[in-house]
């Protein structure tokens, strides 16, 4: 692989000329432009199903493209890492700047962290732009006090990743479900699977296809710089463009305050930073400010720990069958049953769902399988780095795997890792406090008044206790 400071030199520039859009019938085509000089041209594209028009003269759907921009730059950045990055189609202001240095920085700790790179928020990146900012007004005077059953036209956005949290955050949301739109990205079976379980149809999904660039893939091959972005980020800005659209006012995400853990001990490297409450708040107050859509992006589930999340997920059967959140396997849109977020979604379950009928969803029984020891090791914090994988938090898992021990027949023999865990003499340590995530509840969120209210009745009555 190239080297960071070898690339630095070489590479001096990153240019984020512009983009294109192309409205089509039934759908609008955003093409960027980004550039390394010397390297590389790039140019992804989004395609977004529309049936509005004249989009190029709404300069609130302009700017929310050039952000939009601004985020999907990363990926192509990342190649390189020169040290000057260009803005040409828009003004930022110092604050601005400082914002988008902060979600680059912050969304790659993973990434340096893995490439051994050492690197400062200050020193990291310089971003030269027109310090002129068209600042909008927000859509239409749309007042984010405004309840649901008030505004019920605007609806929910809803990202569903195929996964169990999604999954969760539909059937939350089931009484106002006419009003409801599933949002995917690149549509796979297990994203359309679950929306089916919930009862979407065709009608209530809008799917949208982001293209990467064949040169940056390209690049990777050959040994440029790779690695983890913050794709929940870019998952903020497409969503926000899409509700936009489709005069939405909701986006309602499913990132749960486990995410807040960093994966790496004492340190800021947190794979899941962009699904952070951090980053749900920054992204909340920068809409509002530079934005101004007239949309309201939150997490439903950022009360919760994986752990409840679990619990309710379990009694859902009509999802257990479809539900798969493995990156391993998604092009075959299979569980692996070979990875850390194979076994992390194994033993999160695990106090909630027989070890048989887990095997049945996997397709193996991870939970004998001594291979997964160093996985199991990494996901009850034995070592340093948590997995980099969207998992839950070191003491959540900890507890599963404790009430798991608790709750097993006494009649049959424990599976091999949750007898490695006994033999460790963790089982003991963790039993007294273990039953506290029934109760949890982080209340630093960004829950709309009305939608806490279902939320808290709908864990209620699914046995997914909070105080």
């Amino acid at each position: 692989m190239k080297t960071y400071e070898a690339l630095r030199r070489q590479y001096k520039q990153f240019i984020y000329h512009g983009f294109e859009i192309a409205e089509e019938p039934g759908k609008v085509c955003l093409t960027y432009d980004f550039e390394i000089p010397g390297l590389s041209s790039f140019a992804p594209v989004w395609e977004i199903p529309c049936h509005k028009e004249d989009l190029g003269e709404d300069e609130t759907f302009l700017n929310m493209v050039f952000s939009l921009g601004m985020v999907e730059l990363i990926s192509y950045w990342k190649i390189a890492c020169p040290k000057e990055v260009i803005i040409e189609p828009y003004g930022l202001s110092r604050e601005q700047i400082a914002w988008w240095k902060s979600l680059y920085f912050n969304g790659l700790g993973e990434f340096y962290y893995t490439n051994g790179i050492e690197e400062n928020e200050r020193d990291f990146m310089t971003i030269v732009a027109d310090e002129e900012v068209w600042l909008p007004e927000r859509r239409d005077g749309v007042s984010m006090e405004n309840s649901l059953e008030k505004n019920s036209a605007k609806g929910c956005l809803v990202p569903v990743g195929g996964g169990k949290d999604s999954s969760v955050s539909l059937e939350i949301l089931r009484k106002w479900k006419e009003h409801n739109f599933c949002y995917i990205i690149n549509p796979r079976g297990a994203t359309l699977d679950s929306a089916a379980a919930a009862g979407y149809g065709e009608d209530h999904i809008i799917a949208v296809k982001r293209t990467l660039d064949a040169n940056m893939l390209r690049l990777n091959k050959e040994g440029y710089l790779n690695g983890h972005t913050p794709f929940s980020a870019i998952v903020a800005f497409s969503a926000a463009i899409t509700a936009y659209l489709h005069g939405l006012t909701y986006i309602v995400l499913s990132n749960e305050s486990s995410a807040n853990e960093s994966t790496v001990k004492d340190s800021y490297v947190n794979h899941q930073y962009s699904k952070s409450f951090q980053f749900e708040k920054d992204f909340h107050e920068y809409e509002e400010k530079y934005l101004g859509s007239g949309t309201y992006y939150f997490s439903l589930l950022r009360p919760l720990s994986e752990f409840q999340i679990a619990a309710y997920f379990a009694g859902l059967p009509a999802y257990h069958d479809v539900f798969k959140s493995c990156n391993a396997g998604s092009k075959e849109n299979i569980w692996c049953g070979k990875c850390s977020k194979c076994l992390f979604v194994w033993l999160i379950l695990s106090p909630f769902l027989s070890q048989e009928r887990l095997a049945e969803i996997f397709g193996t029984n991870m939970a004998e399988n001594p291979e997964m020891e160093q996985y199991f090791d990494q996901l009850i914090g034995l070592s340093q780095e948590k997995p980099f994988e969207c998992v839950g938090s070191r003491d959540e898992i900890n507890a599963a795997v404790t009430l798991t021990i608790r709750d097993y027949p006494k009649e049959k023999k424990l599976p091999y890792l949750f007898e490695h865990y006994k033999q460790m003499g963790l089982y003991e340590k963790t039993l007294p406090v273990c039953d506290r995530y029934f109760h949890y509840y982080d209340h630093e969120n960004l829950l709309p008044e009305q939608f806490e209210a279902v939320f808290v009745e709908e864990l209620k009555k699914r046995g997914a206790y909070c105080d």
